[in-house]
């Protein structure tokens, strides 16, 4: 054999192995051959005790049930498979079935999801899932086929509220030269710039040093993230200003959602969508308990008069006329 045809087998050889390989990590993370059971993989970057992932280990015994012991999901909690945008990017590449994200870093894959983190799009809690439910709900979990993701359900996360180390958040100017942490997106970064602040991208991992450190000089989440993650042990101060509803999402590999039967499509949906009413009865009690729990430890509750936010965020949401988020925005105010 000449050597130019040695190395055309050898890289043929080569180009079958990566491909068969690429197939099998596709396999390996849905269906385990040795038993026939079809295995899913879902990870998340939240703790064990967090009402999401309690939702998701629901989730999966619903789905156990509904298909006889045939579809299983193996959760992998605590960013054991990496931050958020991480997680997306596995999906994109059948890595892993399903994540467990916020909307907020989709935002990079499906621009629209910007909605979301609008500072005060939604009036009230009610209004929000009026519109999650909804038709436009369904469209924007539908947004992110065209990336190779599929949303299946939305997650309470609640309202974002700041809480700070020493100044609390009683109105706008008391942002001012406020080193904030945001999450990794444009619109959470817009609005604490809009209301004075300085907005500063940290991964969620990392934000209790960021705060112990003085790298930050506050945040802004949900009251069960700021307790189960313990960041009242830093931030004194909790400011219910309730300023956005970002959702989380479960979110499946188009790739590996295509490869499953339209039975075991149907059963995931609908183990998804229970999950999802299971998960809202335990978000607000864990809510309520969160807020007790971290004034038991010492941190100051504060609810702020809202309507100085609001105007004071006008500017920015005027800004999206014209766009695609502009457009949800009107159909937000006017049809729900």
């Amino acid at each position: 054999m000449s050597k130019a045809t040695s190395m055309f087998v050898c890289g043929l050889l080569l180009g079958i192995l990566f491909a068969s390989g690429g197939f099998a990590l596709i396999q390996r993370h849905t269906r385990s051959q040795r038993d026939g059971v079809t295995v899913l993989k879902l990870a998340h970057c939240l703790d064990q005790s967090h009402p999401v992932h309690q939702s998701m280990v629901f989730m999966g015994d619903r789905l156990r049930e509904k298909s006889a012991g045939s579809v299983e999901v193996q959760i992998y909690p605590n960013s054991q498979l990496g931050a958020e945008t991480v997680l997306i990017e596995q999906l994109q590449r059948g890595a892993i079935a399903m994540a467990k994200t916020s909307a907020a870093p989709m935002e990079s894959f499906v621009p629209e999801m910007a909605v979301f983190g609008v500072p005060y799009a939604f009036r009230d809690e009610d209004h929000f899932w009026r519109v999650a439910n909804g038709d436009l709900g369904r469209q924007l979990l539908l947004a992110g086929k065209s990336v190779g993701v599929l949303g299946l359900c939305y997650f309470d996360a609640g309202a974002r509220s700041f809480y700070t180390v020493e100044k609390p958040v009683l109105t706008p100017n008391d942002l001012d030269g406020q080193k904030i942490r945001v999450q990794k997106s444009k619109t959470a970064m817009d609005m604490v710039e809009a209301l004075g602040g300085s907005p500063t991208p940290i991964p969620w991992g990392e934000l209790y040093t960021a705060l112990q450190q003085s790298m930050v000089d506050g945040a802004e989440n949900n009251p069960p993230s700021f307790y189960a993650n313990r960041h009242f042990e830093v931030c004194k101060h909790l400011s219910l200003d309730e300023h956005a509803r970002v959702p989380d999402m479960l979110l499946m590999s188009g790739v590996i959602w295509d490869s499953l039967s339209p039975q075991v499509q149907q059963w995931v949906q609908a183990a998804a969508d229970e999950a999802s009413q299971y998960q809202r009865k335990l978000w607000r009690e864990k809510s309520d308990e969160a807020i007790a729990a971290v004034q038991e430890e010492g941190v100051t509750v504060h609810r702020p008069e809202k309507q100085a936010f609001v105007d004071k965020c006008q500017a920015m949401r005027a800004s999206f006329a014209g766009s695609p988020v502009g457009e949800l925005l009107q159909q937000i105010d006017e049809q729900y």
